[in-house]
Parts: C-alpha cells; structure tokens; sequence
C-alpha cells in the first residue's frame, strides 16, 4: 500500500494497526482451535471448525436466541483478510465445500457472523464423523466498491483455496441457560 488522494502515511498506519489487531485474532484463534490459514490472491484465508453452536438472530425486528438445529455437530468459521494490512474483509460471497477421497460431503454458503472476538463468515452444519476431510473455500470478486485509484485496485478475481487432511470437532457448545430460546437456526445443506 502506498499513499494516494484517498490515504496519507499516517492513515495507512492506522489501517495497518487495524490488520494488526485482527491478525493476533486470528492468531489466538489459530492456537486456540487449530486453524488452517493461507495467502491465497488479495486475501489471508482462514478455516477453523468448532461444536455446532447457537447465535442471536432478528426475528420481526426482535434479536431471538435461536440454538443450533438439531442435526448440527459443527460450526464452520472462515475469516477473510486483506493480505496487504490485514483488516477483515466484509461483505464477501463465501463458499465452503467438504469432499472426502473425492467424493462430496457438504456445500455451502456462509454469512457473515458477527463475533465478539474475530468477524467471520460462517454457518453450523452436519457432517457425518470427523473426517478427515479435504476444505475447500471459494471467495467470490468482490461486488463492493473501492476507494483509491493507487490502493484500491484488489479482491478483483475470486480465489480458491485448499486444505486437506482437516479433522473436524463433532458435537454441540452447551448455550447459557438465561437465553431466551426461539426456533433453531438453519444449518448448511449436504452436497
């Protein structure tokens, strides 16, 4: 990144702080539960599964606690950065596949998931064990627009990464018992 019309030295540090912060979330997301990542294209890609768990949902204007549905065993995380300062990327079309010795397993599209610690795209799903399992995710061009004839010419070509060999946590996080409970959430349809 260099400086432009659209960003001084100064403010490019600022954006760098951002990544930089994102990327030690990553990090302890990494060292935490056992995260495969990747510089594939524009983008630091990151995979990373845990227990299918539950999350709020706006329901008629009302945030509702909806629980995992209940053939889900696993939550499927990607976190998508930009290579070049690390900030998260949002607003992107991202799909993740699961095959086994080539074979499909699952399919799916993932939103963007708010989160406390580390923004991600992501959904539950159900899997049929724990693998080991070949992740593939695919990130769309960006359909958003971009500031800055010097900088913001990137997240052009959709990319495509690999990660074979994954194991994934079969099984479901217990929710706090004061959630008030509404109808389970969706999970990813199988391939």
């Amino acid at each position: 990144m260099a400086p432009s019309n659209e960003a001084t030295e100064e403010q490019l540090d600022v954006a760098r702080t951002q990544g930089n912060a994102y990327h030690r979330a990553m990090r302890a997301m990494a060292e935490e539960e056992g995260a495969h990542t990747a510089q594939v294209g524009d983008y630091l890609i990151g995979f990373v599964n845990e227990e299918a768990e539950g999350m709020y949902a706006l329901d008629d204007d009302q945030l509702v606690w909806r629980e995992a549905a209940e053939d889900a065993n696993v939550h499927l995380e990607v976190a998508v950065a930009d290579a070049a300062d690390g900030r998260f990327v949002p607003g992107l079309a991202v799909h993740l596949r699961l095959s086994r010795d080539g074979a499909p397993i699952l399919a799916a599209d993932l939103p963007f998931l708010w989160h406390p610690f580390l923004h991600h795209y992501g959904t539950n799903a159900s899997v049929p064990d724990e693998g080991p399992y070949r992740v593939t995710i695919r990130v769309a061009a960006a359909g958003f627009m971009r500031h800055d004839p010097v900088n913001g010419r990137r997240y052009e070509r959709p990319v495509e990464v690999h990660f074979d060999n994954v194991s994934l946590a079969n099984g479901r996080k217990p929710s706090p018992d004061a959630r008030p409970r509404g109808p389970a959430a969706p999970t990813a349809s199988g391939a």
